[in-house]
């Protein structure tokens, strides 16, 4: 993981998705990370502990529900290490609401730094549990998709997806 990672006791397993594999890792029963396979900022070997799909079971099915359209938040105990910044932000990600986007420099102005739109999108790609913490939701100020730290083509699908779902349009 990386220097601000949360220690404890971990376990992982292994989720099949429309995205690819999904590596859920928890740290004392608490999910910690979402890894997919090509991910920027991928975690250090070996830090993924024993598999343990049992200590999973609760976010694989959430992400299960999720991906079957009838999941449109996450309800589950996170151990997510960050700085007091990225965790601002990680928080203000969730109540981005399902099917809906936002710019990066609107994020920056909803955790009252409106100056820090490079800064959000840094916390944004630092991210560990993408998809549970909504960054795909997150937009240029015209639209557009940028970075996303499970590649660009996974934030068009999980965009196109919520939107086939929702029946919103996403601007």
């Amino acid at each position: 993981m990386n220097a601000s990672s949360p220690a404890g006791r971990r376990a992982h397993a292994v989720v099949d998705s429309p995205v690819g594999p999904i590596t859920l890792v928890a740290v004392d029963g608490k999910l910690a990370w979402l890894h997919m396979a090509e991910q920027r900022y991928p975690p250090a070997a070996g830090s993924f502990g024993a598999a343990d799909p049992a200590v999973l079971a609760g976010p694989a099915s959430q992400l299960a529900e999720y991906f079957a359209g009838s999941r449109t938040a996450f309800d589950l105990p996170l151990a997510l290490g960050g700085t007091p910044f990225q965790q601002r932000v990680w928080q203000e990600l969730q109540a981005i609401p399902y099917g809906e986007t936002v710019s990066y420099g609107e994020l920056a102005r909803r955790i009252g730094q409106p100056a820090a739109s490079r800064a959000v999108g840094l916390a944004n790609g630092r991210n560990p549990v993408s998809i549970i913490v909504p960054c795909h939701r997150v937009v240029g100020a015209d639209g557009s998709l940028t970075g996303y730290g499970g590649g660009i083509e996974r934030k068009r699908y999980l965009l196109a997806f919520e939107q086939r779902i929702s029946g919103r349009t996403l601007v």
